[in-house]
């Protein structure tokens, strides 16, 4: 708590003149129209008040309701340092002046009048303080300038600051007849038109700074411009939200979201940006969102499921030059993928049973570990499987039974053969919606490893962003988290960040793994969230009951943005231009406007034909 001490107000009869219309006629508006208490500027209408009255005692940041006031609110803070000798002269004659009067009440007889004790004592200790350097004094002066559209909106405006002043204990007074210096002195011109001031020292002054306000810090480059991308606009402030993720601790980010809440949506607006900015980015696509935008912006897509589409899960990544085992580690990769394809964590015998079959894979496909023989051709699937029918124990047999619909069944297509899909691109989306539910965790899977392998060969000179949407796929697999978790770890090693995008916030906070790749993510943006989720969320994002509220009643796109290290939070909506719109929006109504008819269909070709059902906006014959 900081104890206000200030003198009376402070009134000045030799104000310098200034020329308003020399001031306004490079700068000013087009019209200037003069009233009583309000000015019409332009288009819209101001007037401006005047703090003539503080509290006795404040704490840090008390002008912070002002500061986040929802409406058009022009603040500004006039200050002018006051030479110490004068400063001391008139401490001098204010204690002489009070200790007069108390001296002079004494004589006569009355009792003491508390606020002059108050007062006097006061003086004595700022005088004290200045005399001993420790403190200054300060001319200061406050001026509030309301700006509205119509007289209606602007009385209301003007009412609701102040009420917000009156709760603040501050007196405010109109700038009666004065409301063109008014004005002008909430300009950023630095500029005191009206000098209606009151002197404050230097602890007062300091309580009114610093600001306290709903936006985040702007994130500089190396050239000290601002850097990011824009995400959307202030919920409070209306300010612009730019952040950018590769200033912060670690590129990460989690999203969580109810379905409908605009999660896609956001993920997908932030990388058009990021791609404007020269980032790279692959992402994991399961319901196609992703397919328009790569399209739109010359990427690749990778369509899993489709005909000749294929990625062999035993491909070596790119050689270094020697300094890793890659077969070791590729061999370790393969145990996690076999788990999630077989959907059961596997038993030890299992393990060593697999281990052996998968070296002796590459073994007969004359890979071994040197690595001169890395870049053979590896093995297959089916490659597997037979070394393990070879193998003869029971334990290799079931193991071969569970992999018949991977080598030679229906989905042989996608998982044995060699691959035909290539990963290079500045965007690549593999894009996984014609694949059946039952495997798209190990599809998934399978694509993150083909990206960490293109992150992991690739120069280390420009970002990029791995964006994984619908993650509660892999993640309710306990290998298919932990292999998300170590890319979470490790990808700000290559300038890389990991974007997690799921709707279910069960797989993700109700296990440990799911809980280390939250804390691992110094970028969370929470939108609308399902009654029966937001206990779990306040918990492990430490919310406050009106985040919690914001949350639950958040409309599509309104979002809080929160930083891994809880000091900054701030409540946005998304917004695009339409443009941008057009290339990241997935609702159906809209893309059934946008293109109302593919080609023109002749009448004739239809007839005969019957509609049987009804697609995503789509009649389909």
């Amino acid at each position: 708590m900081t104890r206000l001490f200030f003198g009376r107000r402070r009134t000045t009869a030799d104000v310098p003149t200034i020329d308003t219309a020399q001031l306004l006629e490079v700068a000013g508006p087009e019209a200037l129209e003069v009233h009583a208490r309000a000015l019409a500027v332009g288009g819209h209408l101001a007037t401006t008040m005047v703090v003539t009255g503080y509290p006795a005692e404040v704490t840090a940041g008390w002008l912070a309701p002002l500061l986040n006031f929802p409406g058009h609110l022009d603040l500004a803070l006039h200050i002018d340092p006051v030479p110490n000798p004068i400063a001391a002269a008139g401490l001098k004659k204010q204690r002489a002046r009070l200790e007069s009067g108390r001296r002079t009440g004494f004589d006569k007889g009355r009792l003491d009048d508390p606020e002059v004790e108050a007062a006097a004592a006061d003086a004595a200790d700022l005088a004290y303080r200045i005399a001993r350097g420790e403190g200054k004094l300060f001319h200061v002066a406050l001026y509030l300038t309301v700006h509205a559209a119509d007289e209606d909106t602007l009385a209301e405006q003007a009412a609701a600051v102040r009420a917000i002043a009156g709760s603040l204990l501050m007196t405010v007074a109109p700038t009666t007849y004065r409301a063109l210096p008014g004005w002008l002195a909430t300009l950023p011109l630095g500029i005191d038109t009206l000098k209606i001031r009151r002197t404050f020292d230097t602890a007062a002054l300091a309580a009114c700074f610093p600001f306290t306000s709903p936006d985040l810090p702007i994130n500089t480059g190396e050239d000290g411009l601002p850097a990011g991308v824009l995400y959307g606009l202030n919920a409070v402030s209306g300010a612009p939200v730019v952040w950018d993720r590769f200033a912060q601790d670690n590129y990460n980010s989690i999203t969580l979201a109810r379905s409908g809440a605009g999660k896609s949506y956001l993920a997908k607006l932030e990388l058009l940006r990021l791609l404007f900015t020269g980032t790279t980015a692959s992402v994991i696509d399961p319901e196609d969102e992703y397919v328009r935008l790569a399209e739109t912006v010359g990427g690749h897509v990778i369509a899993l499921g489709a005909d000749g589409v294929r990625l062999n899960p035993f491909d070596l990544p790119p050689t270094t030059g020697g300094e890793e085992d890659l077969l070791t580690r590729r061999v370790l990769f393969l145990h996690t993928f076999l788990a999630v394809l077989l959907g059961s964590d596997l038993t030890a015998a299992e393990k060593a049973v697999l281990d052996r079959a998968i070296l002796a894979a590459y073994a007969r496909a004359g890979i071994t570990t040197d690595p001169r023989t890395w870049q053979r051709t590896p093995p297959q699937l089916s490659d597997l499987a037979a070394i393990l029918t070879e193998d003869g124990s029971q334990t290799a047999v079931d193991l071969a039974n569970q992999l018949v619909p991977y080598t030679t069944g229906s989905h042989a297509q996608l998982f044995n053969g060699p691959s035909t899909a290539t990963t290079q691109g500045h965007l690549v989306v593999f894009a996984l919606r014609q694949l059946p539910d039952e495997v798209k965790a190990p599809a998934m899977l399978l694509a993150l490893d083909a990206i960490w392998r293109q992150v992991n060969s690739r120069p280390r000179t420009g970002r990029h962003l791995v964006v994984v949407d619908e993650a509660w796929l892999l993640m309710r697999d306990g290998d298919g988290a932990r292999f998300l978790f170590r890319m979470a770890k490790a990808a700000r090693k290559y300038w890389t960040g990991l974007a997690v995008i799921t709707q279910d916030a069960d797989d993700v906070l109700a296990s440990p793994l799911g809980r280390a790749i939250v804390s691992n993510a110094a970028t969370q943006v929470l939108l609308r969230q399902a009654p029966q989720a937001i206990d779990a969320i306040s918990e492990n994002f430490h919310l406050c009951h009106g985040e919690r509220e914001f949350l639950l009643s958040a409309t599509r796109g309104e979002a809080l943005l929160l930083t891994g290290d809880r000091r900054h939070k701030v409540a946005l909506i998304s917004v695009a231009a339409p443009g941008e719109h057009e290339v990241i929006t997935t609702d159906p109504g809209e893309l059934a406007a946008q293109h109302p008819a593919d080609e023109a269909l002749d009448a004739d070709s239809l007839a005969g034909e019957e509609p049987f059902g009804v697609g995503d906006g789509r009649w389909e014959w």
